[in-house]
C-alpha cells in the first residue's frame, strides 16, 4: 500500500511539474495595452458586443480589429476610458434599454386553450403559436427573465415581463431570447413607445386584446412633430423626431402607446397673458380656455405638459410647473 501511495504521489508531482512548464511556455502573452483594456471592460461576458465575452472584444480592440463603442454595458464612461487607452477619439454611445412591445397582460387579453406543456415561451410557441388569443403577444413564461444577466426583468402582476430601466444595460440578451420578437432596444432618453407588435386587422386585434394598436392613425394625425406613422396597420415612432410630448399617449383610443413617465409638468399662464389666444389655437388637448384679450387659464386635468403653448406665447406668460423633474414608472 505504501509503495502504491509513493508511486502515485511521485507520478502526480512529475505530471504537475510538466503541466506547469507547458503552461509557462505555451501561455499566450497579453500586452500591457490589452491588459488595461480588459481591466476597463465590465466583465459581464454577455456577448452583446458580438464577441465571445469581454476577453474576445478586448483582444480585438488591442489589435485594432474593431472600434470602441460596441459594449452597451459599459456605456459612455467605458468609451471614454478606452479612448484614453487606445489614443483615439471617444465615440458617443447612446444608452439603450429594453422595452416590451406588448401590453396584453392577464386583464387585457384571453387564452385560446389551457396550455400544460413546458413552462417556457419557446416551448409554448410550438403548440399552435401559444395559448394567447393574440398570436403576436407575450407568452409570459419568462425566457427573457432567464436570459437577463443583470436581474433587470421580472414577471409582474399582469403576467408580463417588467423591465427595470435602472438595471437594464441594453445588452439585448432578452431580445434574442424572446421567440415572439417583441422586446426592442430603445434609446434610454425616449419615454414613449408603442407597446404592441400585432399586424392583425383592427377587428381581430379588438377581439384578442383590449390594448392593441388598431392602426386608426389618430396618433399620426395629432403628432405635432410628424414623428408617428402607421405602416402595415401598426403605429411606428421615429425617435429622431419624437419630443416625448405625450400627446399621442392621451389621444390613443386603446392605450397601445405607453408613457414611462407618471409625472409630467403642467402649463401655467401668468398675469402677463395678453389674451392673444395663440396658445388656445395650438393646444391639441383643448386644455386652455379664456376670452380674447383677457388672461387665459389651463385645465390641469387635460394638460399633458407638451409645452406647445410656450412656443407661441409672445408675452412669455406661460411656464411649465408642478413637476420637479420627471418620475418614471416601469411598463
Amino acid at each position: 500500500m505504501l509503495k502504491a501511495l509513493i508511486s502515485l504521489g511521485s507520478l502526480g508531482f512529475v505530471l504537475s511539474t510538466i503541466l506547469s512548464i507547458a503552461y509557462a511556455k505555451l501561455a499566450i502573452k497579453v500586452s500591457q495595452k490589452e491588459k488595461e483594456i480588459l481591466d476597463a471592460l465590465p466583465g459581464a461576458n454577455c456577448g452583446a458586443c458580438g464577441f465571445p465575452g469581454c476577453e474576445g472584444y478586448g483582444s480585438a480592440l488591442s489589435k485594432g480589429e474593431v472600434e470602441i463603442g460596441f459594449c452597451p454595458v459599459g456605456g459612455a464612461d467605458l468609451s471614454s476610458k478606452l479612448s484614453e487607452i487606445l489614443g483615439v477619439e471617444s465615440k458617443k454611445v447612446e444608452p439603450k434599454v429594453a422595452a416590451m412591445r406588448c401590453n396584453g397582460g392577464i386583464n387585457n387579453t384571453t387564452e385560446r386553450f389551457n396550455y400544460v406543456g413546458l413552462k417556457n415561451c419557446a416551448g409554448a410557441r410550438l403548440v399552435s403559436g401559444g395559448p394567447k388569443s393574440c398570436f403576436y403577444g407575450c407568452l409570459g413564461f419568462g425566457d427573457c427573465v432567464l436570459a437577463c444577466k443583470f436581474d433587470a426583468i421580472k414577471i409582474g402582476d399582469k403576467g408580463l415581463p417588467v423591465i427595470d430601466d435602472k438595471k437594464c444595460t441594453g445588452c439585448g440578451l432578452c431580445s434574442d431570447a424572446c421567440p415572439q420578437h417583441i422586446i426592442d432596444l430603445l434609446p434610454k432618453i425616449e419615454k414613449i413607445y408603442v407597446s404592441c407588435n400585432s399586424p392583425a386587422s383592427a377587428k381581430l386585434t379588438k377581439l384578442s386584446c383590449k390594448v392593441g394598436c388598431i392602426g386608426c392613425k389618430i396618433c399620426e394625425r395629432n403628432c405635432p412633430y410628424n414623428a408617428i406613422k402607421v405602416e402595415n396597420r401598426m403605429a411606428r415612432i421615429n425617435f429622431e423626431l419624437c419630443k416625448n410630448c405625450g400627446i399621442c399617449v392621451k389621444k390613443c383610443p386603446t392605450g397601445a402607446i405607453v408613457d414611462k413617465l407618471n409625472s409630467r409638468p403642467k402649463a401655467m399662464i401668468g398675469i402677463d397673458c395678453t389674451g392673444c389666444e395663440k396658445c388656445k389655437e395650438v393646444c391639441l388637448m383643448k386644455a386652455i380656455s379664456g376670452e380674447p384679450n383677457k388672461q387665459h387659464r389651463v385645465d390641469f386635468n387635460k394638460c399633458v405638459g407638451c409645452a406647445l403653448c410656450t412656443k407661441v406665447c409672445e408675452s412669455e406668460a406661460i411656464t411649465m410647473a408642478f413637476s420637479l423633474g420627471y418620475s418614471t414608472v416601469n411598463n
